[in-house]
């Protein structure tokens, strides 16, 4: 029996869910008009950012630590210091990871809605830490 709430992210979704949930975050961000704030803050070429993201939201979900493997530790309000985010970009990061995770969960669980009450609050938590405006 598969118990989804006993496990980590990393351990329902694997490295190639991870890598899917990596990509298609970006890709939602580039396709939603509403998201073309906090897309401006981004290279016109996303794939470093998206194996970044990948890298660490793997070892944050419970898998192997990729991104401090290769960067060090991390420290995400230091990276997000440059570029303003209030609420507004906050929301539209979390709208479109909740699009990306709808997109691919159903590849990677057959209880996609308990993995997105799972990663809720955490992902809520590492968007509002990043905030710098009000």
């Amino acid at each position: 029996m598969n118990n989804l709430s006993a496990q980590t992210p990393y351990g329902i979704l694997g490295k190639d869910g991870i890598k899917a949930l990596a990509n298609a975050f970006y890709d939602v961000m580039e396709e939603r008009i509403e998201a073309a704030p906090i897309r401006a803050m981004h290279a016109e070429n996303m794939t470093e950012i998206k194996q970044k993201l990948y890298e660490y939201l793997t070892g944050w979900m419970g898998g192997p630590p990729l991104y401090s493997d290769r960067y060090g530790s991390v420290c995400l309000t230091s990276a997000h210091k440059p570029y303003a985010i209030g609420t507004q970009e906050r929301d539209q990061w979390l709208d479109c990871m909740d699009i990306a995770l709808d997109r691919i969960a159903v590849q990677y669980t057959s209880d996609s809605k308990q993995l997105k009450t799972m990663l809720k609050q955490p992902l809520f938590s590492i968007a509002d830490a990043v905030r710098n405006q009000d």
